[in-house]
């Protein structure tokens, strides 16, 4: 049985987590060409060395990050997303769409 270490829950099984992935910056979609944006969500660096990943412990939906060394599949270790990304990221509120009754703008 392989185990993982989650920083919230401690160790448990590699069943229970799902892999979000690389962690690494995203382009701006909406600067960005085409080209850089299919890079992106297509391509991985699939690099032979320890490598941040984005993993998730679905029982409590905890996203956190581990350093895997890709050549032997060892876990070096893990943390808590908040020890990697000190600044929080605001994201403007979506449109709202009008209630029923009321007029559209």
């Amino acid at each position: 049985m392989k185990v993982l270490n989650c920083p919230l829950n401690g160790p448990r099984n590699i069943s229970e987590f799902a892999y979000g992935g690389e962690v690494e910056s995203h382009p701006d979609p909406h600067a960005c060409s085409d080209a850089e944006w299919t890079d992106f969500v297509f391509f991985e660096n699939n690099a032979a060395a320890v490598v941040r990943e984005w993993w998730c412990h679905v029982a409590t939906a905890y996203w956190f990050i581990a350093e895997r060394d890709t050549t032997t599949d060892e876990i070096v270790r893990t943390y808590p997303a908040s020890e990697a990304f000190t600044q929080r990221m605001e994201f403007p509120a979506p449109a709202r769409a009008p209630a029923r009754g009321e007029d559209k703008p």
